[in-house]
């Protein structure tokens, strides 16, 4: 037995890129492409054939060294983070790259079927069980490294787009503007005192001016966000000027029993940027 199966595995290794072509003719059999994915695809092409025989390379391996199976698990396991990642910044979806399973195992299967044909149906059963459980751990590392590669890009595309939500435009020398628009959650609010002083600093600000005409909503840990930040100001030497409070939200903020004492309020960025220029002038 462990003699029939190493020649089956051996037959896999030696027609990998046959197998590797097939898989890939058939795959693409169906697809239509517009010339500029033609040659964005060309551009990848002998990659993706040499990925794919390396992988049915790994099923050769299993079979021959099918008393040791934990070597090739591994190199499985190693396979399918490297290629979902590799596949995902091809810029695939999950879904179209998992159809390539289905391909791998009808011709992995072929390739068997006409070296095992003379053999008993106990070597092909031995077979399937080495090949159908490596073949889904195979497509499950590949399917979870490819989903970690999406919600990695998410989440760093959540942080730029956070950071550019709390941008201090600097109106003159000493003097900034920070204005905020929608809703101010958690994550956001610790982003907004860490940005907020960095830029304050960075900007050698004496005057920055809160403008929250864009914020629909202030509830409690808004504004007790919003204080911890102008504290945090007032302590590298910044004075805050907090403008364009919404009347909706000035009556939510009353109705809270949120107290402003020791935040200058102006009612627009005109009251505001007049008023620092009394302030410069007292000095």
């Amino acid at each position: 037995m462990t003699t029939e199966l190493q020649t089956i595995g051996e037959a896999i290794v030696n027609r990998k890129n046959q197998i590797a072509k097939a898989v890939h003719e058939d795959r693409f059999s169906d697809g239509v492409l517009t010339e500029a994915q033609k040659h964005d695809f060309e551009k990848v092409e002998q990659q993706i054939l040499e990925v794919r025989a390396n992988f049915i390379e790994l099923f050769g391996e299993a079979l021959i060294e099918h008393e040791d199976p934990k070597g090739v698990f591994d190199k499985l396991t190693t396979w399918g983070k490297e290629t979902g990642e590799y596949t995902y910044n091809l810029g695939a979806s999950l879904d179209e790259a998992l159809k390539d399973s289905t391909y791998y195992r009808e011709h992995i299967w072929h390739a068997i079927r006409e070296v095992a044909k003379d053999m008993s149906t106990a070597v092909f059963f031995d077979v399937l069980d080495i090949i159908d459980p490596l073949m889904d751990h195979a497509i499950y590392s590949f399917s979870l490294t490819f989903v970690e590669a999406h919600q990695k890009s998410l989440e760093n595309a959540k942080t730029a787009l956070l950071e550019l939500s709390v941008p201090v435009v600097p109106l003159m020398p000493g003097v900034g503007v920070l204005p905020l628009v929608g809703n101010v959650d958690t994550e956001r609010a610790r982003l907004l005192m860490e940005e907020t002083l960095s830029q304050a600093v960075k900007l050698k600000l004496t005057h920055l001016i809160f403008d929250v005409s864009g914020v629909m909503i202030v509830d409690t840990m808004v504004a007790d966000q919003l204080f911890k930040v102008t504290s945090a100001l007032s302590l590298v030497g910044v004075k805050t000027i907090m403008t364009g409070i919404r009347p909706e939200v000035a009556h939510t903020m009353v109705t809270l029993g949120l107290n402003l004492e020791g935040i200058m309020v102006k009612s627009n960025l005109h009251q505001a940027f007049k008023e620092i220029q009394h302030l410069q002038k007292a000095y």
